[in-house]
């Protein structure tokens, strides 16, 4: 058998798996650039300035952006800019926060034997198997009793009463973050060789230099897969958002939905792809950061 013959059949699979994983992404796309405004049907793409029109006092003239204004209409809004800095707000804040707290896990999981281990590795698959409704109904009780019982309790009023807000958002995204951080930051612990470390304290470096100077770096690119995995979870999440937010605090999936509940429009899609293309260009970053950390191994 030529081992560099392909079956057709197998690469008929493979475009038939790309074009479903794809395919919804391209048409999201294409239909941000979509003449009509109810985007109910694709009428053509936006090509000439004349297209789009903007009321400037008394006068009418032609919209600068051309087949881009739905963009340019994204950036105006307020609405938008505030959902969206709060959405990378919380996912940076939840990200950081969860990969540090996820990697102290993994170390500890990994590393040393204590009784309660059994439980605290069973205790990481809950959050990533039960349903997210179930979780977000969770933390919306456990937020709501709490912030009642101690603006009571403290005598709180006003506007130093205890809501939900972004800190509730991030706190519950970094609830449901950390046991996939720490999954994926202890596989990349599996094969680690613990010879580097010995090596590294007989040649006089104490536990706090051992770890920056040798383990980090080693499990650095698990860390870095961990931390893209929050980040996205992160960005995407809606049903434990929806739950956890508060006046001020709305995201761009929530912010989105709401738009969903009228009519979709080409803004919808826009905003989509804005957001699709952020995401891409984070996970090419971190593409580029585990190449760098990667080349030293092989050289």
């Amino acid at each position: 058998m030529n081992p560099h013959r392909r079956s057709p059949w197998v690469i008929a699979a493979t475009v038939l798996v790309y074009f479903f994983l794809y395919a919804p992404i391209v048409v999201l796309i294409l239909y941000s650039f979509n003449a009509s405004r109810a985007n109910v049907k694709f009428e053509g793409f936006i090509t000439s300035f004349s297209d789009r029109v903007e009321m400037d006092g008394s006068f009418v003239k032609a919209s600068p952006c051309g087949p881009f204004h739905w963009f340019c209409d994204l950036s105006k809004n307020d609405d938008v800019l505030e959902a969206a800095g709060n959405t990378l707000t919380i996912a940076f804040v939840a990200t950081i926060i969860s990969t540090i707290i996820g990697t102290m896990a993994a170390l500890a999981l990994q590393r040393y034997d204590f009784k309660i281990k059994p439980f605290s590795q069973l205790s990481l698959y809950i959050p990533i198997v039960i349903p997210e409704i179930v979780m977000g109904i969770g933390i919306l009780t456990l937020f709501s009793q709490t912030f009642g019982w101690l603006n009571e309790a403290l005598n709180l009023t006003g506007d130093a009463r205890l809501s939900m807000g972004i800190g509730t958002v991030a706190v519950s995204h970094i609830a449901f973050m950390v046991p996939f951080v720490t999954l994926v930051v202890q596989a990349r612990l599996q094969g680690f060789d613990k010879s580097y470390e010995e090596a590294a304290m007989d040649l006089g470096a104490n536990e706090w230099v051992t770890f920056w100077r040798v383990t980090f770096p080693m499990i650095l690119p698990g860390v870095l897969s961990g931390a893209l995995l929050a980040f996205t979870l992160s960005l995407d999440d809606f049903v434990i958002t929806f739950f956890t937010n508060g006046p001020g605090s709305t995201t761009l999936p929530i912010y989105v939905y709401g738009l969903l509940r009228r009519i979709i429009t080409p803004q919808v899609n826009a905003l989509s792809t804005v957001w699709i293309l952020t995401v891409f260009i984070a996970v090419l970053l971190l593409q580029w950061l585990q190449s760098r950390e990667q080349k030293p191994a092989h050289e």
